[in-house]
């Protein structure tokens, strides 16, 4: 028996009708299943988009979050802790716990007083109470001023009550604290909204000095009377 010898031609034979169909039908399978499972390109691209938007949603409220906590520090006034302690200060009710606002150098000045440091402080208000049967800011509005990040001013317009001898006193005051941290470093209480009289208001800086030497022997006096600050019994 003679071998088979086969030969094919190089030429391209044209496709019947029915294999130009399943040609079609094959790359339209190939195609929907690249849609179904994309390459892992297609993937990796994908879910760098998506590390890209999450970490721009997570920087979108980690500064809508940074924004409410500064607002919320703004809005918290020094003068919302303050404000009971000036009230108890001025109604003769003070405890030792109402002059832990004061820093230990403040001062605190009337047309009457001047005094420096806490256990002067101390003596001028706790005196308060050995010359008038009532005492009370009976009306007060308050404002508060931001002079640097850790400095404030309040102002607090008051009306104060006072009872002498069976009289009623009532008076309009203007009082002004300066503070610095938190604490009061200064306290000014301007009776009549009248600038405190010293060498820096009057016209003459001789009658302004002893006006405030004047006030710092009365705050002396006041301060030996009244035990050096000492503490009454709670």
């Amino acid at each position: 028996m003679k071998p088979c010898i086969c030969s094919f031609s190089s030429r391209l034979l044209p496709l019947s009708h029915t294999s130009q169909h399943h040609l079609i039908h094959q790359t339209r399978l190939v195609a929907k299943k690249m849609q179904e499972s994309p390459s892992p390109l297609m993937e990796k691209v994908n879910h760098t988009h998506s590390k890209d938007n999450k970490e721009e949603q997570m920087d979108q409220i980690r500064e809508r979050c940074g924004k409410e906590a500064c607002e919320l520090t703004s809005s918290k006034r020094i003068s919302d802790d303050i404000m009971p302690h000036i009230l108890n200060l001025y109604g003769s009710c003070a405890t030792s716990h109402d002059f832990e606002i004061y820093a230990p150098h403040a001062s605190f000045e009337d047309p009457l007083m001047c005094a420096h440091g806490v256990k002067q402080i101390k003596s001028a208000f706790y005196a308060i109470s050995k010359v008038f049967s009532e005492s009370s800011i009976s009306e007060y509005s308050v404002e508060e001023n931001i002079i640097s990040a850790q400095k404030r001013e309040i102002t607090i317009d008051t009306k104060q009550h006072y009872k002498f001898m069976g009289r009623n006193i009532d008076m309009i005051s203007l009082i002004k604290l300066y503070t610095e941290d938190g604490k009061v470093v200064r306290h000014e209480d301007m009776w009549d909204k009248k600038p405190l009289r010293n060498r820096e208001t009057v016209n003459l800086p001789l009658v302004g000095r002893i006006q405030e030497m004047t006030r710092r022997c009365s705050m002396l006096a006041t301060h030996a009377m009244m035990g050096f600050g000492k503490d009454p019994t709670e």
